[in-house]
């Protein structure tokens, strides 16, 4: 017979194991409501029936009744009574509008991509190869603009930039800057744009990043951006840069450290490297201490940072969280930079740094 101990123990871990295994599922179908755009034909038109929902997606009704039966069970989608159902102003903000600040529904749409590497990322576990951004194919250069894109577009240039000193000033009247790890080219085009007396530079490893940052770079006409495979373009030797820019990728790096001696390498004496990366605490014990946010962070890694630090043999391994601001002050240090400063620009996520020879 249990003891009383052992079955509230089992109790917990049950309501724990429960919870995790309905917010997975429910957290699929947000996903899939992003896809079809059932959150956006609902937000700001009060409570519809599953009929009338259907008919402004364009989608068969039986099938979004029972897509919202669920989410009203899980909460996002509220129900009125009398079959009728109604998306919050609160739940739009965060999952209608694609282009406020707030979107979370980035963090949904990337799911399905992340979760069908998990048979591949089990063999990770035996051999301690992870996966490149390139072998979890074209959509994992999708994900980072859904994670990063709005902040990119709205906060980067208008409030970022002007917290180094003299660099928004630098950019106006002309210089040469390199984004290191530009993905999919979202950020450096919004500085290209709004600088276009500078010259810009995008460096990365993955290809299908850079398609996309080409398309997109021929799309809007920019002129004064080129993209460079870094594997067999790297960064030149000699002072360069007026600005570097590395956005969210330092801890993804196989090789950091190298990173940081080719950008000391190519960047000017007087120059600066903005860097961005997870604002985390040295430790798992500080981290753990915000629970939900730890959850959040080292799942992620197993999934991507852990797994891109880990994929070609000696790889660093830092993951979301190894680059917390000691680290970072460290590697930066080691590098050849003399000067480090933490700039109070507010994140869920990140912390953002002015860093100089």
């Amino acid at each position: 017979m249990k003891s009383d101990h052992h079955g509230a123990a089992t109790d917990e871990a049950f309501d724990l194991l429960g919870t995790m295994m309905v917010a997975a599922r429910a957290a699929g179908l947000v996903a899939l409501g992003l896809e079809l755009g059932l959150y956006r034909v609902m937000a700001g038109r009060g409570p519809l029936t599953s009929i009338e929902v259907a008919d402004k997606a364009g989608l068969h009704e039986r099938w979004v009744r029972e897509w919202l039966y669920a989410q009203s069970a899980a909460g996002v989608v509220s129900y009125a009574g009398d079959a009728r159902f109604e998306v919050s102003d609160e739940v739009a903000a965060l999952l209608a509008d694609e282009s406020s600040i707030l979107y979370m529904g980035g963090n949904f749409t990337t799911l399905p991509n992340q979760l069908s590497l998990l048979p591949r990322l089990g063999e990770a576990f035996h051999t301690g190869l992870g996966l490149t951004f390139d072998e979890r194919g074209p959509g994992s250069a999708e994900d980072g603009e859904l994670l990063m894109g709005n902040w990119y577009r709205q906060v980067l240039v208008t409030t970022a930039l002007p917290q180094l000193d003299g660099v928004s000033d630098r950019l106006r009247e002309g210089a040469v800057v390199a984004d290191v790890g530009c993905g999919s080219g979202i950020a450096i085009l919004e500085m290209a744009r709004a600088f276009p007396a500078s010259t810009f530079h995008g460096y990365d490893v993955s290809v299908h990043a850079l398609e996309r940052a080409e398309s997109r770079r021929a799309a809007c006409g920019a002129n004064n951006v080129t993209f460079h495979d870094v594997e067999s373009d790297p960064l030149p030797r000699e002072p360069t840069f007026d600005l570097v820019t590395t956005f969210d990728c330092l801890h993804d790096m196989t090789r950091p450290v190298d990173t940081v001696r080719a950008i000391r390498n190519a960047i000017v004496d007087d120059g600066v490297w903005f860097i961005v990366d997870i604002d985390c605490g040295p430790t798992f014990e500080q981290n753990l201490r915000r629970r939900r946010f730890a959850t959040m962070l080292y799942s992620t890694s197993v999934y991507l940072c852990l797994s891109s630090a880990m994929s070609e043999p000696g790889g660093a391994g830092l993951g979301t969280c190894g680059l917390s601001e000691p680290v970072l002050r460290e590697l930066v240090g080691e590098g050849g930079f003399s000067r480090f400063r933490r700039l109070d620009i507010e994140h869920l996520v990140n912390a953002f740094y002015d860093v100089r020879p």
